[in-house]
């Protein structure tokens, strides 16, 4: 459903809306007949939101496509990924409050190591130390090239934001310098239209300049360079939803992709307890309030089948105190499926539970993926979600006469 249409339903009034998205939620089960990581966890909370709401399960993007983090948030939000389609460059950058100007570009790079022969040995760069890396980062931020300014800002360990500010106007749409491997060079920046050959000539010539201030680093002796993106026009979630938002999450690419949409956003140490406290902090001045739990997606990308349930039961035990803060409908899911056994992202559909509508619940008697497949909702988009919490906060208004 187109997002100018749901603004005109959107009529200001209603209840408070907390969604609250464990990363990584969806997997699969260790063993063949045996429970997922989500029916493994002891989740006495989460099962009651269950048993007193409505649950289904959802397709991030559609079926069969693996999400990324960055379009399985926008469709939570309510924008349709395959829309709003952005790179993750400008989600680092918003994700640190880096100001985006008109035609800048931004690009997520990752340092990485080489081999004398040229070859990424470790794409990470042996996750060096945030300590070891933002002089680094300071280093490439001296950068100077013909035709745009560049700046350099570090994010997070081996991560740093690169945002060039062209004098001439360019398309972002250049391909990855990162293959996703080991044992091969980096690729070269390649544009993908000819608005973009400008933007990837930059980006080669600073690749050269970068490969200089590096050379003789034990680890972090390149970069790899993924996302390149510039901001988009969109239109804001308040305006769409008449709902004013925040967010709070420890990472930043997931502050970023809240302040894309318009939210306000707060960077929340790590932990589920943080989260109970921003959301009791700033509830009563936003009428919609995403918090972001990191620790589920972690362990499943590292294969950790019993840290994945241990993360859920964490996340489970704040249920109780984000109810007491007072939101009037709660939804709960999560971003994508990442099971421990692919040590991946996957395609697989996602549980979501919607607490607060008090003239429905459904047969689901626990919150997982076998008892949320019986759920009132079946199986639905992601995009879809927001309109529903919205619904039951009253705040969508009739469609036609």
């Amino acid at each position: 459903m187109e997002l100018d249409r749901i603004s005109r339903l959107a009529g200001g009034g209603g209840g408070k809306v907390l969604l609250y998205v464990l990363d990584g939620l969806g997997g699969l089960p260790r063993e063949p007949g045996g429970p997922t990581e989500l029916e493994a966890a002891r989740t006495p909370h989460l099962d009651e939101l269950a048993r007193a709401g409505t649950c289904g399960l959802h397709d991030p993007v559609a079926p069969g496509i693996t999400p990324g983090s960055g379009p399985g948030h926008l469709a939570l939000f309510g924008y349709d990924p395959l829309v709003y389609e952005t790179g993750c460059g400008v989600l680092e950058a918003l994700g640190i409050d880096f100001p985006l100007g008109p035609g800048d570009i931004a690009v997520r790079a990752n340092f990485c190591t080489l081999d004398a022969r040229g070859r990424v040995t470790d794409r990470r760069a042996g996750r060096i130390s945030s300590e070891e890396a933002a002089p680094l980062a300071a280093r490439l931020n001296g950068i100077e090239l013909d035709g745009a300014q560049c700046s350099v800002r570090h994010v997070k360990e081996h991560r740093f934001v690169l945002v060039l500010h062209p004098e001439v106007a360019s398309s972002d749409a250049v391909d990855d310098t990162d293959s996703g491997q080991t044992g091969q060079p980096p690729r070269a920046p390649m544009a993908l239209n000819a608005e973009s050959e400008p933007t990837a000539r930059l980006l080669e010539a600073w690749i050269a300049a970068a490969a200089e201030r590096l050379a003789g680093q034990p680890q972090a002796n390149m970069a790899l360079l993924r996302g390149v993106s510039s901001q988009p026009d969109w239109p804001l979630f308040e305006n769409v939803f008449g709902m004013r938002a925040a967010a709070a999450a420890a990472y930043s690419r997931y502050c970023g992709v809240a302040r894309l949409v318009g939210m306000d956003a707060w960077t929340a140490p790590a932990g589920a307890p943080p989260l109970v406290d921003a959301l009791r902090a700033r509830l009563a001045e936003h009428d919609f309030f995403f918090l972001h739990f990191k620790p589920p997606d972690k362990a499943g990308e590292d294969g950790d089948f019993d840290r994945k349930v241990a993360a859920i039961e964490e996340a489970d035990a704040i249920v109780p105190d984000l109810v007491d803060a007072g939101p009037d409908v709660i939804l709960v899911t999560g971003d994508h499926s990442t099971p421990s056994i692919m040590r991946s992202h996957s395609w697989h559909p996602v549980p979501f539970l919607i607490h607060g509508d008090p003239a429905r619940s459904d047969a689901a008697t626990s919150f997982g993926e076998t008892a949320c497949r019986t759920g009132a909702h079946g199986r639905v988009r992601g995009c879809d979600l927001m309109r529903l919490a919205a619904a039951s906060a009253g705040r969508l208004a009739k469609f036609g006469a």
